[in-house]
């Protein structure tokens, strides 16, 4: 379970919170526990507003960090993102690069990710494909899947969604269900 809030404090500036409330594992260890807590920035680089293209970078620091075991990908100490996002024929793409640091045992190494996702309108839904790469450094493999999605907007400030991922690589967790929404506040919170 995780919860991710945004604060815009400029156009080309937001605050991110990630907080992950409740973590569990199951399987040869069973647990749960508090799952960990993130701060960081989103910046716009290249394009504003109703831009055809943009370009940002992104950063989370973990601040608090969960007993509970990670999967898959892990969860970085430090994560650099640079994102490009663009639209083409009623099609909506999002390319990302990924730059963790993994620690395990005081050690730490660098884990590289990329994704790809593709969306487009269908009558009052968004479908979304996305076709995602990250490095397991430490298991000296990589994990590889697909994700399947849908969303559903019955306001321009509330979006809801959900889907699964498939892991196309034994070190993958082969099958995941989520589902969440998306709330924008519908005024400023302080004058310009």
């Amino acid at each position: 379970m995780n919860e991710v809030t945004k604060l815009t404090v400029h156009p080309r500036l937001e605050f991110i919170l990630e907080v992950n409330p409740i973590a569990g594992a199951a399987g040869e260890i069973n647990d749960t526990a508090f799952g960990g807590l993130s701060v960081g920035f989103q910046s716009v680089l290249l394009g504003t507003g109703d831009a055809n293209t943009t370009l940002a970078v992104s950063y989370l620091h973990e601040t608090v960090g969960s007993a509970v075991p990670d999967t898959d990908i892990g969860t970085p100490t430090n994560s650099g993102l640079l994102l490009l996002s663009t639209n083409a024929e009623n099609f909506h793409f999002d390319i990302n690069g990924i730059f963790n640091e993994q620690t395990v045992n005081n050690t730490n190494r660098t884990q590289y990710g990329q994704t790809l996702s593709i969306s487009h309108p269908l009558w009052k839904l968004t479908g979304q494909g996305e076709v995602w790469h990250f490095t397991q450094p430490f298991l000296h493999s990589n994990a590889v899947g697909l994700l399947w999605a849908v969303s559903y907007a019955p306001r321009k400030n509330l979006v809801f969604d959900g889907g699964f991922e498939h892991g196309l690589t034994s070190t993958s967790t082969q099958w995941e269900e989520f589902f969440g929404f998306t709330y924008l506040l519908p005024h400023r919170l302080w004058k310009k």
